[in-house]
């Protein structure tokens, strides 16, 4: 455990030098921020009554969204690990004393957790004092602040879980493309953070309420904005452990089946 966690160390105080890119990561959320907030205001006075989350709630939301992006959004490559794979130098990884899928987890978490350190307050802190509807509100309840905290934590083992297993495919594939940037690409919008999961069609918000991907970021989100009453967060607090216990063994059983029969590509 102790091996694992300096991995995490290192990863983290080494996404924490890029202070440039967190920067222009901040103004990049502002951006977008922006744009998105804009296109539903425009939306909402447009007469259309027939809304599924009130105006304040959904400005919340994407803020909070922008904010956490670091550690919320799905499309993500770990480049050091897909290099490994593909050019060989996984290979003094077997060589060490560990487990290759654990310490791909550690590097994972260290490098979205450090993203997220740089950005998050200062978006908070600006975005609380901005003028009109495009205000954050941060007041919140200590008991749904609480589950927030709960759900945001759970949040983050799924979305490490789900990375990963796009890495331990590659194992297979010995590729990145294809196959696994459309998963991908689906995540992407299935999490909600494309589109609000409340805007979308009945049939779609009930096949994410089943897969994982909505349990990154939407769910722990629209629990702090008070979209979600909070009687109802438990059923969605067990399917987050659920499926943090079922792709964590899938992607355990997957790296070792192929490292049984791995062959080393480059040289």
């Amino acid at each position: 455990m102790k091996m694992y966690l300096s991995y995490f160390k290192l990863k983290f105080k080494l996404g924490l030098q890029y202070r440039a890119a967190a920067l222009s990561g901040i103004l990049t959320q502002f951006f977008f921020g922006f744009i998105y907030i804009s296109v539903y205001i425009a939306f909402y006075k447009s007469g259309n009554t027939n809304t599924p989350m009130p105006l304040n709630q959904l400005v919340n939301f994407i803020w909070l969204q922008q904010a956490f992006f670091g550690i919320v959004y799905l499309f993500y490559k770990d480049k050091e690990i897909l290099n490994n794979i593909k050019k060989g130098n996984i290979s003094y990884e077997l060589l060490r004393p560990q487990n290759l899928y654990f310490m791909w987890i550690s590097k994972i978490f260290g490098e979205r957790y450090s993203k997220m350190a740089l950005r998050f307050l200062p978006i908070l802190l600006i975005c609380s004092f901005l003028p009109g509807l495009y205000k954050l509100d941060l007041s919140i309840s200590l008991l749904r602040f609480t589950l927030f905290l709960i759900s945001f934590i759970l949040a983050g083992f799924l979305m490490v879980s789900l990375v990963t297993l796009y890495h331990v495919i590659c194992l297979y594939t010995l590729d990145e493309k294809g196959i696994i940037n459309i998963i991908m690409v689906l995540a992407d919008i299935l999490s909600g953070l494309v589109i609000p999961i409340p805007f979308f069609p009945t049939f779609l918000q009930n096949i994410s309420n089943i897969l994982p991907f909505r349990y990154t970021s939407d769910f722990p989100f629209r629990l702090y904005v008070g979209s979600i009453p909070l009687n109802e967060c438990f059923i969605s607090f067990i399917m987050q452990i659920i499926w943090i216990l079922i792709l964590t063994s899938l992607g355990y059983f997957l790296t070792k089946n192929a490292l049984k029969k791995i062959s080393i590509q480059g040289g």
